[in-house]
């Protein structure tokens, strides 16, 4: 991570950590280093929050600043402006959002021209210039100056594209929906009504404080109770930008991120789309989608954490299928990024073409048990636990006694002094046992 850039773009607490200075700063060192692009134009989406108008005030006055033109689209999905970036054709799509985190947070990131996220070496350009601020000299005038366009039909063409990713009428489902109080407030429950579905939904009345606000993906009990309370089909919950999707069956049990790619892999298979026979997971990735996957001929092939780790194995490897058990899952033939209805309309119609309930495709895989536990250590010392022969022994060890049937997972902090113990097996009194017994004896070889 860059002194600005995080994971996911510049992200914190809005006015104090993240200021409009700092976003006034970043769109002119972003314009520089894009000047040369064919398109002088940026593209800027937003979720519901308070602060979204004070950084995109901030943003605007940037990039015309710079004598670039930006369109305005408004509260709308993160997956969408990544979208709209390549209908645009513009220089770089711009999201002002924090996902899933508290109103008071909020966060800046982009896509380039392609649809994809910045490459990390071009977001250290872009700090760089952010340091040496005072050596951007443009300064356009008169007929140089950038405008500005707000964009109402946005939304439309998003909805129109989402449609076209699938063959799916939903005449006689019942939909449960549970939107955030975020991005996908005005779109979601609009689609699935126009594909014939009866909808009911919540967390739709977003006031600029209350996005993620015991609702929506982080806290999917809310639709997992409005699925039971109107007998329907299958649930969605969002999270506040719309990348991010938690779906539950018709008894209300969760399907998360695994079991989801487990669904989608079998439906994908069986009708000749997954591409390479395979798909991309990451190291949390429940080993019980691995033995499903085994099961069906198909690979699972595992990156870091982080949907950009994903995303950059399933280009390398030219797997159209990925995600993480978060809920972020990428259907890389049709969006660059995670996209939160794009999925629910991808398992809507694994669910209709199969035949089966959402309690049949949740089935597919069982999930072994997984105990997380935290080691804390001095922060020099995270990094270097596989260079401890001691730890490396119990590791070994430990792997050696699962013989197949778990795994061990050692994982640093990227944030805090911390490393992370993650066993995954059958039995969980034992796994938590090993996890507390590995936890301290790193602790006591790297505090």
């Amino acid at each position: 991570m860059g002194k600005y850039f995080g994971t996911d773009g510049i992200r914190g607490i809005a006015n104090t950590e993240l200021t409009p200075e700092l976003a006034f700063k970043v769109a002119r060192a972003s314009a520089h280093k894009l000047e040369n692009n064919h398109k002088k134009l940026i593209i800027i989406g937003k979720d519901t929050r308070k602060s979204g108008d004070l950084l995109e005030s901030a943003l605007v006055a940037g990039y015309t600043s710079m004598g670039f033109d930006v369109y305005l689209l408004g509260v709308i999905p993160t997956p969408a402006v990544a979208y709209l970036t390549r209908y645009y054709n513009a220089a770089a799509g711009i999201v002002i959002s924090a996902s899933h985190n508290p109103a008071e947070f909020n966060g800046i990131k982009y896509f380039g021209p392609n649809g994809f996220k910045l490459p990390d070496e071009v977001e250290d350009d872009i700090e760089k210039l952010m340091d040496e601020y005072k050596t951007i000299e443009l300064r356009p005038t008169g007929s140089e100056v950038g405008i500005v366009e707000r964009k109402e039909e946005a939304i439309d063409i998003y909805i129109k594209f989402l449609e076209s990713t699938v063959k799916l009428d939903l005449t006689g489902k019942k939909i449960a929906l549970d939107c955030g109080n975020g991005a996908t407030y005005s779109i979601a429950p609009k689609l699935f009504k126009d594909l014939g579905a009866e909808v009911e939904y919540i967390s739709v009345e977003p006031n600029g404080l209350n996005i993620n606000d015991n609702c929506g993906s982080t806290n999917p009990s809310l639709a997992q109770e409005l699925v039971k309370k109107m007998g329907a089909d299958i649930g969605f919950t969002f999270d506040g930008d719309g990348d991010r999707l938690i779906t539950i069956d018709e008894n209300g049990e969760i399907l998360d991120g695994d079991h989801f790619l487990a669904a989608c892999a079998f439906h994908m298979k069986n009708n000749g789309t997954l591409k390479n026979n395979g798909i991309v997971g990451t190291v949390m990735t429940n080993i019980g989608l691995d033995e499903y996957a085994n099961s069906i001929e198909v690979k699972v092939e595992k990156a870091s954490v982080g949907d950009r780790y994903v995303l950059e194995l399933m280009q390398e490897g030219g797997y159209n299928l990925g995600g993480e058990q978060s809920g972020h899952i990428i259907f890389l033939d049709n969006n660059t990024t995670g996209d939160g209805i794009l999925s629910a309309l991808k398992i809507s119609e694994t669910m209709m073409d199969s035949g089966k309930k959402m309690s049949d495709l949740n089935k597919l895989m069982i999930t072994y048990p997984q105990v997380l536990v935290n080691a804390k250590v001095k922060n020099d010392n995270k990094h270097s636990y596989m260079e401890d022969e001691v730890i490396v022994k119990e590791i070994k060890e430990l792997e050696d006694k699962f013989n197949g049937s778990g795994r061990v997972l050692i994982r640093p902090s990227g944030t805090e002094p911390l490393v992370r113990v993650m066993i995954e097996g059958k039995d969980q009194s034992i796994l938590e046992k090993e996890a507390n017994r590995l936890a301290s004896i790193i602790e006591e070889r790297l505090s």
